[in-house]
């Protein structure tokens, strides 16, 4: 599922970043990159409050980083693009913490995660300790179906 992000609204759930830091937004898509490689997904990230010369899409594989002019801000860029979407909105996830942009989410059908569950989600999949890759607990256990089909066969 691909996701729409608000980036200065994800930033300081990042761990190692801050909003204060000069390269903030790159360190930012360093991470995204990382984490839609693993899960083989398309990220959309929007900043706000682009200087004039950088106001711009770039392409960074699957992750598409847009800066948007201080004239607008993130926010309404997010809404464009879930109106753009139309009824595919409902396949992508707004990653948010401003009330404004998870409620246009919410009513375009659009799954929403807050900045902070995201952060974490992040950091569990760049760790490897994404849920259904943890080893069972049972695993020094003898599997009793396999055992149990093992004596019937050797029976015959």
């Amino acid at each position: 599922m691909p996701y729409l992000i608000d980036g200065h609204n994800l930033i300081p759930h990042i761990p190692g970043l801050s909003l204060s830091d000069l390269d903030d937004e790159i360190g930012l898509i360093h991470s995204l990159q990382k984490f839609a490689n693993k899960r083989r997904t398309k990220v959309e990230v929007y900043f706000d409050q682009a200087p004039p010369t950088h106001a711009r899409r770039q392409n960074h594989g699957l992750v598409t980083a847009v800066f948007i002019r201080q004239e607008s801000n993130a926010d309404i860029a997010i809404k464009i693009r879930l109106s753009q979407l139309g009824k595919q909105a409902k396949n992508w996830t707004v990653v948010s913490s401003d009330r404004d942009i998870i409620a246009e989410a919410k009513s375009s059908q659009t799954r929403v995660l807050k900045s902070a569950e995201f952060a974490k989600l992040i950091q569990e999949w760049l760790t490897g300790d994404q849920p259904g890759e943890t080893e069972d607990e049972d695993s020094d256990q003898p599997n009793l179906d396999v055992d149990y089909w093992l004596d019937q066969f050797s029976q015959e």
